[in-house]
């Protein structure tokens, strides 16, 4: 096989701004490589709903955080947003962090840090939405919405909106070692 050629955009700074160009590009390479495995991090909802529209006929699953993850009983993804992703034929899932939940616990009540919490920071050292993208992928792979012998595009975010976007063969959090990164589509240069 030849090397492969592609382009990495790097935003200026990471943020909501680059919400639209890191969809856009994500849908590029998606049918460049004719993957249909797209999975975005979405809070709110906002960016779940402009994925829904522009990955329209893909297999899209829109993760959540966790009920609880700000307030005790508390599901930040806006009911209206949940709708409009569903109706336009997107999956969500809302499920544990699969590098946090039970060691964001214990790290809590004594301090101490878990291995979660290395892998995590260790993923930062490229930026929080690389973080997030692996973290997604292995939640989506565990609840069997995605495949882990099939490329995915996984797109995750800074805070709020979405700013990276990577390909990648995606494992399940009990295999996370075979989870390999194949691509950077866009990142923000930090």
């Amino acid at each position: 096989m030849p090397n492969i050629i592609c382009r990495t955009v790097y935003f200026e700074k990471p943020g909501p701004e680059n919400t639209e160009e890191t969809l856009r590009l994500a849908k590029v390479r998606a049918e460049e490589l004719g993957i249909k495995n797209i999975v975005v991090s979405s809070t709110t909802g906002e960016t779940g709903v402009k994925a829904s529209k522009v990955f329209m006929g893909y297999n899209l699953v829109v993760v959540t955080h966790v009920t609880g993850f700000m307030r005790p009983d508390v599901q930040q993804l806006a009911p209206e947003n949940r709708n409009i992703i569903e109706n336009n034929g997107a999956k969500i899932l809302t499920t544990a962090h699969a590098f946090g939940t039970l060691g964001r616990a214990v790290t809590k009540k004594f301090g101490a840090i878990q291995v979660d919490g290395i892998v995590s920071a260790v993923f930062r050292l490229f930026g929080q939405g690389v973080k997030v993208a692996c973290e997604i992928a292995c939640m989506t792979a565990d609840a069997g919405l995605i495949r882990t012998d099939e490329e995915a595009i996984m797109i995750g975010g800074t805070g709020s909106g979405v700013d990276t976007a990577v390909v990648l063969k995606p494992s399940n959090t009990h295999a996370f070692f075979d989870l390999v990164i194949k691509e950077i589509i866009c990142k923000p240069r930090l």
